[in-house]
This record gives C-alpha cells, sequence and structure tokens, in this order.
C-alpha cells in the first residue's frame, strides 16, 4: 500500500506567514492611504486585522518596518502596472503610460496615496522607496531622447515633470467625478513633457 505523501509542515507555515503578512500589508494601505503615518496605531491595525499587536509585531518588528514594507510592495505594483512594451513608438508608449498610471491611481487609491503622500521626516529608507519609483519614470523617458550631449538642467526639469503628474494625479483622484477627464490629463501631461524637452524631443 503507497503511503500518502507528506505534507512538510515548515513549507506549509511559510505559506500561511506569506499570506498573512501579504494581508497585513494591503491593510495597512487602506489605513497609511487615508490617515497620515502619525495618526495610525499599530492597536487599530491589529484590531481591523482581528490579530493581537504583538503577532502583527511578529510580522513586523516595528511601526516603521510595516510602514515600509506597506509602501515598498505600493510601489511595486505601480511600476509592474506601468510597464509598457518597449516596441511601441516613444510617443505611443508615453501615452500608454500615463494611461496605465492614472488606472493605477484610480484602482489602487489607498495604494498611491500612501507611497505619494505618506512620509516619516526625514527618513532615509521611505525617501528611498518613493525617489526609486521617481528616478524610474525619469529614467524611462531619458531613454527615449536623443544621445548626449543633453542640458544639465534636464534631469531636474524631468523630476518636475513627475512631480506635476503625481500632483495631478492625486487632485484628479480626489476631485468630484467629471471635473477632468483621464483622457485630457493625458493630454495635458504630454504637452507639459514636450515644452519641458522642447528641440530634444523625439
Amino acid at each position: 500500500m503507497t503511503s500518502p505523501p507528506v505534507v512538510k509542515k515548515a513549507a506549509r507555515t511559510r505559506q500561511t506567514v506569506d499570506v498573512r503578512r501579504a494581508q497585513l500589508i494591503t491593510q495597512g494601505m487602506a489605513f497609511f492611504g487615508t490617515r497620515p503615518y502619525d495618526a495610525v496605531s499599530i492597536d487599530d491595525i491589529a484590531e481591523a486585522a482581528g490579530i493581537s499587536k504583538g503577532l502583527l509585531y511578529h510580522y513586523f518588528p516595528t511601526k516603521r518596518d510595516y510602514y515600509a514594507a506597506v509602501l515598498e510592495t505600493a510601489a511595486a505594483d505601480l511600476l509592474a502596472q506601468t510597464t509598457i512594451d518597449p516596441a511601441l513608438a516613444p510617443d505611443l508608449r508615453l501615452r500608454t503610460g500615463l494611461e496605465a498610471y492614472l488606472d493605477f491611481v484610480k484602482a489602487r487609491g489607498p495604494a498611491y496615496v500612501a507611497l505619494m503622500r505618506g512620509g516619516i521626516g526625514s527618513d532615509p529608507v521611505i525617501a528611498g522607496i518613493v525617489d526609486r519609483v521617481r528616478n524610474h519614470y525619469v529614467d524611462t523617458v531619458l531613454r527615449d531622447l536623443p544621445a548626449p550631449p543633453r542640458p544639465r538642467a534636464l534631469r531636474v526639469l524631468l523630476r518636475g515633470w513627475v512631480g506635476f503628474v503625481e500632483v495631478t494625479s492625486l487632485a484628479w483622484l480626489e476631485s468630484p467625478a467629471g471635473t477632468i477627464s483621464k483622457a485630457s490629463l493625458i493630454e495635458s501631461s504630454s504637452l507639459v513633457l514636450a515644452a519641458l524637452l522642447g528641440d530634444l524631443a523625439p
């Protein structure tokens, strides 16, 4: 008689830990996307998740660690959704990327707000997560521009454009329905970028 397959307890435990951790991160997006960091308490999060505060600290040693994990996940999700086929023409890739960006903002509002508005003063880890996202988009635009030489201020201007997209996306998310369409926001963002780039635009 063949014995039943043995399921390793460690593997099952690992899966349970990963699932629970992912659930807590999702919970954190809802909290940090609607309240400032200092207004969110571990007690509130643990109660909403139906676990003890001690168990939450088992997954995340500190509130800062928890917050960083939430932002890392939000950042990874945003970058994954806005990864566009490099075979597309640059102008189409830009507009497709902006559309994907706004779709993420609309569908994942709390996650986006947590990523763009949250913060712990000048915490280098938190700032590094947000800066990595911004630099990714700057690098994406630079890849479509003609080869150097380029103005020394170009990267600064592109960071400013990324900030423009972030601020207008937040305003669009929070504005009454019909204030401005997604298509109009994409068009405006494209025109602002073209104005910044001037003769450098391909």
